[in-house]
C-alpha cells in the first residue's frame, strides 16, 4: 500500500509543477503604469511607422513551420528629450488586427528602449506579422526606432534575424 500511494503521489506532484506561462506582453497594467497623464501638446510632429514581425518562418516547404521568439524594441534614439508613443497595434499575415498593446500616450524617455515580446508558443501573427505605432515628437526631433529579434534553437540549430521599421505617414 505504501508503494502504491508513492506511485501515485510522484505524477500528481511533477503534473502540479506544471504552470501555464502568460503568452507575449499583453498584460495591460505593464502599459497603464506607463500611461502619459498630462495633456500632450498639439505643436508636436506625428508620425505613424510599420515593423514586420515573424512569429514563424517556414522551414524546407509551405507546410512546416517554425516558431520564433520576437523581441520587438521600441527606442527613442535622442540623448535629451522624451517622445511619445499613442498606440501599438499587432496584426497577422492577413492584414487581421490581433490586439492593440496600448491605445493611450506613453512616455519613452532619453535613450531608453522598451520591449514588447512574443512569445515562441504565440504564432497567432503567422510568418507575415506586423506592427503599426502611432508616435508623436518634438518636430527638430529624430523618430522612434523600431526594430525587432526573431530567434529560435531546435536542437544544435539555431535561428536569429533582424527587422527594421520605416515611417509609413
Amino acid at each position: 500500500m505504501k508503494h502504491l500511494f508513492i506511485i501515485i503521489l510522484i505524477p500528481i506532484c511533477f503534473w502540479s509543477c506544471e504552470k501555464d506561462k502568460e503568452i507575449s506582453s499583453i498584460n495591460p497594467v505593464n502599459w497603464e503604469k506607463r500611461r502619459v497623464t498630462a495633456p500632450i501638446n498639439d505643436s508636436l510632429k506625428n508620425g505613424q511607422s510599420y515593423l514586420p514581425v515573424y512569429s514563424e518562418i517556414y522551414s524546407e516547404s509551405e507546410h512546416l513551420t517554425v516558431n520564433l521568439t520576437a523581441t520587438v524594441s521600441l527606442r527613442n534614439i535622442n540623448p535629451h528629450e522624451s517622445i511619445y508613443l499613442k498606440k501599438a497595434s499587432y496584426y497577422d499575415t492577413k492584414g487581421n488586427l490581433i490586439r492593440t498593446y496600448f491605445d493611450f500616450p506613453i512616455d519613452i524617455k532619453p535613450l531608453e528602449t522598451i520591449e514588447i515580446v512574443i512569445d515562441e508558443r504565440d504564432t497567432t501573427g503567422g510568418p507575415g506579422a506586423n506592427f503599426v505605432f502611432d508616435w508623436a515628437t518634438k518636430a527638430d526631433l529624430h523618430e522612434p526606432f523600431f526594430e525587432a529579434v526573431m530567434i529560435s534553437t531546435i536542437g544544435q540549430l539555431g535561428i536569429s534575424f533582424t527587422t527594421q521599421g520605416i515611417a509609413i505617414n
